[in-house]
C-alpha cells in the first residue's frame, strides 16, 4: 500500500472524533485533496469521505455494544456532534437506530452486559 495512504489512514484513525476535512488529511501527507482522494480510492476502494463515515459507524456500533454511553455521547466520540445526523447515518448503515441496535445486541448477548 502507498505509504501516503497508510499515513492518511493513521491520521484518520487517530482523529476520528474530530471534524476531519479532506484538505487537512491531504496536508498531513503533502498531497492535494484530489490526488489523495484518487490514491485512496485506488488503494482502499472508497473515497476518504466514505471511509471516514464507515469507520465512524463501526466505532459507534462497537461503543453501543460495549459501553453504556448515551447515543449523544457516542455520536460525539465518533465525530458526529449532531445527534439526529448521527442517528440517520447509523440507520442508513445498519438498518436500525442506535438504541434499537443496542437493545437487540444485549438481547442476543445478555452475558456481555
Amino acid at each position: 500500500m502507498d505509504a501516503r495512504v497508510e499515513k492518511a489512514i493513521s491520521h484518520i484513525q487517530d482523529n476520528l472524533s474530530k471534524d476531519l476535512r479532506l484538505e487537512e488529511v491531504a496536508r498531513t501527507v503533502n498531497l492535494s485533496s484530489s490526488r489523495l482522494n484518487y490514491l485512496f480510492k485506488t488503494e482502499i476502494g472508497l473515497t476518504i469521505t466514505k471511509y471516514v463515515k464507515s469507520l465512524r459507524m463501526e466505532r459507534a456500533k462497537s461503543l453501543l455494544e460495549t459501553t453504556f454511553l448515551t447515543v449523544k455521547e457516542i455520536g460525539s466520540e465518533c465525530g458526529l456532534n449532531d445527534e439526529s445526523h448521527f442517528v440517520q447515518n447509523f440507520k442508513a448503515a445498519y438498518g436500525r437506530t442506535p438504541l434499537r441496535h443496542r437493545q437487540d445486541h444485549h438481547r442476543k448477548h445478555p452475558d456481555e452486559n
